[in-house]
């Protein structure tokens, strides 16, 4: 999880402990919307950690766990003593009931789903609701409270749920059974924007302008009057972060631009026309794609992919590092999801997949570290990319993985089948452009799949190539829908990919979401 000295300031701060709940970051990107900075750090972190992060309040998340398991995770109840307003939400408030002495049982129904709740008394917590005392909320969960601890009071019930809502009538705890950070609870964010603002007493100072003035001061100070490198890719990340170094400490920085041979069409020359014409930073190119290429032959499994390449792009940025002179820092365009999908720990989510931005690392890498956007969600860092003025077209991107399209290749990566999954990547891209639907999706591509099927093309009977055409909807990539493309546009991008790229004759449309699915294929 993130950890070390936030962009915060020091009034507006809250810890988020996370359970394992698929919904942790939602209460994260609800809270980031009032301007206020959150962390999110597992349940197991110790009281000292808490006490020197100094929290204005603390929320416990949701988990797919039971309070009543001997391994389930839990939290020092001296956490819950520090006198900081406490918000527990679903298995937040029963840990809570649990470990002051209420009591928690197996329900003989999970609760699941929309469910009415239905507002007992005024509180701060429910204060600026609109639509009276009834409204929508979201529950899942197995277990419930069945006796409140002493000095509890009920806020809320549920046709389930007699204790849906309650609070400690002397001291500042909080504690929900349903979900007010996703979208069908009614009026959810408003909920945890009184927790936030009206009780915890945040500010709302967290702004991007904010963020970068306190960024900048922070990178001259951590940079010093080292040398500087940072590996571009292309995408929206490594290009904020570049010129958000580059305007801390100018030409201390050198941009490298590995061409792994791994890239999207045109991506070289984008690169270099909006870092050597338009920033004016200091850009070495390097053409390694053979290397990479050759690294991958017979390579199938995805995370020995993903390791391969973030093992080679550190040998090269330290073979440039030493044509340079001495560099003493690498600059990733690492971002808040990277940090959190790859971090397992009791009760927080298993890792999903090893992240290109912090996995494949060498231990002995003689480079520290500068993540400036560390502690971002892309959209704030796409506003940081407007406020840096950033080109628009860099900043509308769709987001690229770093392993590029060696992901996007299920099985062996060739140079062959790389070239057939450019063209067809390009023409989904252009489809997706042409019929104005850029900027509606997360992200759109194709992905060439190792299957082989029949087809006819003229009078001959053709075995050739799948594509899969993926194209989501998303807010922070922690969740994902897939697209709901025009017909028409999936039609022409079909035609077009089995008519202009030799090697394919048939094209699929991947209709799943994350979760379960993820985004990427590998």
């Amino acid at each position: 999880m993130a950890t070390g000295t936030s962009p915060a300031s020091e009034s507006d701060r809250i810890l988020i402990l996370d359970y394992g709940s698929q919904y942790t970051q939602l209460i994260a990107r609800r809270i980031r919307e009032r301007h206020v900075y959150c962390e999110i750090q597992p349940g197991t972190i110790d009281l000292d950690a808490v006490r020197a992060w100094q929290p204005q309040g603390i929320i416990l998340s949701g988990g797919p766990s039971s309070v009543l398991d001997s391994d389930s995770p839990d939290v020092d109840p001296a956490i819950v003593e520090l006198g900081v307003p406490v918000l527990g939400i679903c298995y937040g408030l029963q840990l809570l009931a649990h470990r002051l002495g209420g009591l928690v049982e197996k329900a003989d129904d999970r609760e699941y789903g929309r469910a009415l709740l239905k507002l007992e008394r005024d509180d701060a917590l429910f204060a600026n609701l609109e639509g009276g005392a009834e409204r929508v909320v979201w529950m899942s969960h197995g277990d419930r409270v069945l006796r409140l601890p002493e000095g509890f009071e009920v806020l809320a019930t549920s046709e389930s749920s007699p204790f849906a809502a309650v609070r400690h009538s002397q001291r500042p705890i909080w504690g929900v059974q349903f979900h007010p950070e996703v979208v069908h609870t009614e009026g959810g964010g408003q909920i945890l924007a009184n927790f936030v603002e009206n009780i915890c007493g945040c500010s709302g100072s967290w702004t991007m302008d904010a963020f970068i003035e306190e960024e900048i001061a922070r990178i001259r100070a951590r940079a010093g009057k080292g040398r500087v490198i940072c590996g571009l890719s292309g995408g929206v990340d490594s290009s904020v972060a570049a010129a958000l170094v580059h305007r801390a400490i100018g030409d201390q920085l050198t941009c490298i631009f590995v061409d792994n041979g791994l890239l999207r069409q045109d991506e070289r020359a984008e690169v270099e026309a909006l870092f050597g014409e338009v920033l004016g930073a200091h850009l070495v190119t390097v053409d390694a794609s053979q290397r990479f290429v050759g690294a991958l032959a017979g390579v199938t499994d995805p995370e020995r992919k993903r390791l391969i390449i973030g093992h080679l792009f550190i040998e090269i940025f330290e073979e440039e590092a030493n044509r340079i002179g001495d560099v003493d820092f690498l600059v990733q365009g690492t971002l808040y999801p990277d940090v959190i999908e790859s971090v397992s720990v009791k009760g927080p989510s298993a890792t999903i997949k090893s992240h290109h931005n912090v996995g494949g690392l060498p231990d002995n890498m003689r480079m520290a570290l500068i993540e400036p956007l560390r502690e971002l969600f892309k959209d704030e860092v796409r506003e940081v990319g407007r406020h840096l003025e950033l080109p628009e077209r860099a900043i509308r991107r769709h987001p690229f993985p770093g392993p590029g399209l060696a992901v996007r290749i299920l099985g062996e990566v060739t140079d062959a089948r790389l070239d057939i999954l450019r063209r067809a990547d390009a023409i989904v891209r252009e489809e997706i452009e042409r019929g104005g639907l850029h900027d509606e999706l997360w992200q759109a591509f194709a992905v060439l799949l190792p299957v082989q099927s029949v087809g006819v093309m003229g009078d001959e009977r053709t075995y050739e190539n799948a594509v899969a055409v993926r194209c989501v909807t998303s807010v922070d990539a922690m969740t994902a829908d897939w697209a709901r493309i025009p017909p028409e546009v999936l039609a022409t991008i079909s035609s077009r990919i089995i008519n202009e790229v030799n090697g394919i004759n048939r094209v699929v449309y991947d209709i799943s979401s994350k979760p379960p699915a993820t985004i990427e294929w590998e």
